[in-house]
């Protein structure tokens, strides 16, 4: 950067500090209170830290809404055109979802046709959320690496702990002015990962690697500071790290019960067929993979769902018999064996107001015929509605009827703390979506204990992918965020649901079991070093970072 940018930066600084005091984006939030905590964090990085940190809250405290106040507050001081955040892939969609409906900001993401049909057109653009694997891909790189970007956020930036990862390398050689890295867990396994973490923040902090061994480690451990308070001083001004302990936050307890229910006369045999032909249809050279993805999501859904997914594959393929024959036989069954199951949960306790969830639109539309005949008292919501819409169903449901249905967009932005039962219907095989339906209710100003059911078939995927989750990493019982932060450590190549798929279609069942059987020792290794790292950074920083 030259010597221009460097005066603009200082000018900048010189006639915007004092208005930091005031946050000119608290007005401009939807759906968002943001607490003290808060509040106070983003004046610091704004004010003491000049836009450049790590954000190490603890899990649920909400990092992500911080470094959305600081993008706002940029963006509306006219100091942020260009903005590029990095996330995990399976994060993309709610980080999109998060800017766009609580900061009104709208972002292009990795999601879109315009990545692969004209990638440098797709990285000019002002404000992405980015893939940080496709990001890092050298066709890609080459574009961004090209581009001045006013801010840049990383989420899970614990990633980039090792100096030598072309993440790492990537994120070193962004042309930016701020950067907001954020991890609970910025160290896990080594003190040298924060030194490779604060070289991005503030380069020449630490001066040479050498130089912080000599100075911070301790030989042969390199887990323990050699002097923690230089280090601790070091980090002050790079650094915020609130804990539920000193900003009081305590969440309500959360009760979750998995209820496994028998497939109907026809819809078990069909389910096991259907899966069969999937294995069969695997084995044709891997060419079917998003395919397979719909028809067995469809399939864990509803027998509506499955019905109309089976029919537009076997379209697809108008001599095969066996698909057009399993459309017509998922047609021909009325009813599914959880329906019984939620309309059972609804009757119970009807006084209190039940959300819930059902990833197809063809599910939920079922769903709403099924709660008309027995007169179920309902509204409706899900993607698809306007604004003034969305805002309509959410009024109506906590005004008068008792239940409401959404997919996977519901109530986003939207507070609905009003309501504190969640009736998974169906269960993505993403654990972070499942993770983001309950921080629709399980979330700060809750101040009720929150029930969550899970409704699952017998012999289903998702019967089984859920006992892995809840055996292996207590899913259930975790808070809203460290779900993430578990799965992340798990293979950062490809994500869970395609781990639990490949498990799945294996040929024999021998072979399903010993597969989840990885599957499951893997979970256990990456809740283990999750469960190491909260230890190691609470040994290292304790108390000495918060805002309060």
């Amino acid at each position: 950067m030259g010597p221009w940018w460097d005066l603009r930066e200082r000018f900048t600084h010189l006639g915007l500090a004092q208005g930091f005091d005031e946050l000119l984006c608290l007005p401009h939030l939807t759906g968002v209170e943001p607490h003290r905590h808060q509040i106070e964090t983003v004046r610091k990085v704004l004010k003491q830290f000049r836009g450049r940190v790590l954000l190490a809250d603890e899990v649920g405290l909400g990092k992500t809404i911080e470094a959305g106040m600081v993008l706002k507050e940029y963006a509306l001081r006219g100091m942020a055109e260009r903005v590029l955040v990095l996330t995990p892939a399976s994060l993309v969609g709610q980080w999109r979802e998060e800017l766009e409906t609580k900061f009104r900001l709208s972002f292009a993401t990795t999601h879109d046709p315009l990545l692969r049909d004209d990638p440098r057109a797709f990285w000019q653009q002002k404000r992405i959320v980015a893939s940080i694997a496709a990001a890092r891909r050298r066709e890609h790189a080459e574009h961004l690496l090209g581009g001045i970007f006013d801010l840049v956020i990383i989420d899970e930036a614990h990633h980039l702990r090792d100096r030598s990862s072309q993440s790492w390398k990537l994120v070193d050689a962004l042309n930016k002015r701020f950067l907001l890295l954020l991890s609970a867990t910025p160290v896990q396994n080594d003190l040298v990962e924060l030194y490779n973490l604060m070289t991005l923040l503030k380069p020449g902090i630490f001066k040479t690697l050498k130089e912080f061994r000599a100075l911070c480690m301790t030989p042969g451990k390199p887990r323990q500071p050699a002097n923690p308070e230089h280090l601790r001083e070091l980090l002050r001004g790079a650094m915020i790290g609130n804990t539920r302990a000193v900003v009081a936050l305590k969440l309500p307890r959360r009760h979750a019960v998995t209820m496994s229910v028998d497939g109907r006369p026809g819809e078990v045999e069909a389910y096991a067929d259907l899966a069969a032909a999937a294995r069969r249809l695997a084995a044709e050279a891997g060419r079917h993979q998003l395919a397979l993805h719909h028809l067995l999501g469809a399939a864990g859904s509803s027998p509506t769902a499955t019905a109309a997914a089976v029919a537009r594959f076997a379209a697809r393929r108008p001599g095969d018999l066996e698909w057009r024959g399993l459309a017509e036989r998922w047609a021909a069954i009325e009813t599914g064996g959880k329906e019984g199951a939620l309309l059972d949960l609804l009757r119970r306790n009807p006084a209190e107001k039940k959300l819930v969830f059902a990833h197809s639109r063809a599910t939920l539309a079922r769903l709403g015929d099924l709660l008309s005949r027995t007169g179920i008292s309902f509204t409706s919501f899900d993607g698809s509605l306007s604004g003034p819409l969305k805002d309509a169903a959410i009024a109506d449901f906590r005004d008068q009827a008792s239940v409401l249905l959404c997919t996977e967009s519901g109530g986003e932005g939207r507070n609905i703390q009003f309501c504190n039962t969640l009736i998974n219907f169906d269960l993505p095989w993403n654990p972070m979506a499942i993770e983001q339906r309950i921080g629709r209710i399980d979330r700060i100003g809750q101040n009720r204990e929150v029930f969550v059911f899970n409704l699952v078939t017998r012999g289903t995927l998702e019967e089984r992918m859920l006992a892995l989750l809840e055996e292996k990493i207590s899913m259930f019982e975790l808070a809203v965020g460290e779900v993430g932060a578990i799965l992340g450590g798990l293979e950062e190549e490809r994500d869970f649901p395609d781990l639990a798929l490949d498990a799945w279609l294996e040929a024999t069942e021998t072979g399903r079991a010993d597969a989840f059987d990885a599957l499951g020792r893997r979970l256990d290794q990456a809740r283990r070093q999750h469960e190491g790292a909260k230890a190691l950074d609470e040994a290292l920083f304790g108390e000495d970072f918060e805002t309060a």
